[in-house]
């Protein structure tokens, strides 16, 4: 059997934001960080992943046909009548309304092991809580708020190039995906890793009671694993574009120069 391919991409493969793939990518990045984490932390902490749903609101664009539990035969030529007589009207107009499809996350948190005591809250942000007015987005920056104004330690880890971002007064760099972390001794200073999608991504800090020391999240080996266990080279195919918004044009370039090679 031939050995598993990596990603041609040193960082974080922007394929992996396909809608179709990303609610699997994130559920098994989660558990691949807990695992990473926990023999670092016991057995004075603990990490449990937090699983949630939250509701994606999507338009329909095409009717689909789907086979009724009821038949309803056809029993005349005529309008229906009721028992006024009066023919039912057709609805003159046809349209799209959006409906909410559901949407499996995980948070992380880890806690003290005893007192279970919320320590650091780890994020990795989902489409919805990046989607201006969602209803996901309004609860997280609710949670985010009570998080900020307590002692526990936030990271918000944001591999998706569409959406906002969370919200500080210095601008974020210009690149397309970002680590964020907030410690609470440190406030309101967060520090800020900007990822560019031609270097790989770093080992980071996750901070912990003091003092005890930081533990290492090596988000890179994360995600390849992620990547490899879960077959996505034989998944993706990198013969189309990645999916959208569109690199900045020197980012574009370099792009299709690694796809071009991969299919060489």
């Amino acid at each position: 059997m031939e050995p598993a391919l990596p990603s041609p991409f040193p960082g974080m493969d922007p394929y992996l934001e396909d809608p179709e793939i990303w609610e699997h990518f994130h559920a098994d990045l989660a558990t691949e960080i807990r695992a990473q984490l926990t023999p670092q932390l016991l057995p004075r902490y603990f990490v449990v992943l937090m699983p949630r749903v939250t509701y994606n609101e999507i338009v329909v664009e095409e009717t689909r046909v789907a086979k009724p539990d009821v038949g309803v035969h056809k029993v005349s030529e005529g309008p229906f009548a009721g028992s006024g007589g009066v023919a039912i009207a057709p609805a003159p107009v046809t349209a799209l309304g959006a409906i909410e499809a559901p949407v499996k996350e995980q948070a992380f948190e880890i806690r003290e092991t005893g007192t279970r005591k919320l320590v650091t809250a780890i994020e990795i942000l989902s489409p919805v809580k990046k989607r201006s007015g969602s209803e996901a987005l309004e609860t997280y920056r609710s949670k985010r708020r009570d998080l900020m104004r307590s002692d526990v330690r936030l990271m918000e880890i944001d591999l998706l190039r569409s959406g906002g971002r969370p919200p500080l007064v210095t601008p974020n760099p210009d690149t397309p995906h970002f680590v964020f972390l907030s410690r609470s001794e440190k406030r309101p200073r967060v520090h800020v890793w900007p990822l560019r999608i031609q270097e790989a991504l770093p080992v980071l800090p996750v901070s912990l009671s003091k003092p005890d020391s930081d533990v290492r999240l090596d988000l890179g080996s994360a995600v390849r694993a992620v990547y490899k266990k879960a077959g996505y080279q034989v998944r993706i195919d990198y013969a189309k574009p990645p999916p959208k918004p569109e690199f900045p044009v020197e980012d574009q370039s370099w792009v299709e120069d690694r796809l071009r090679g991969k299919s060489t």
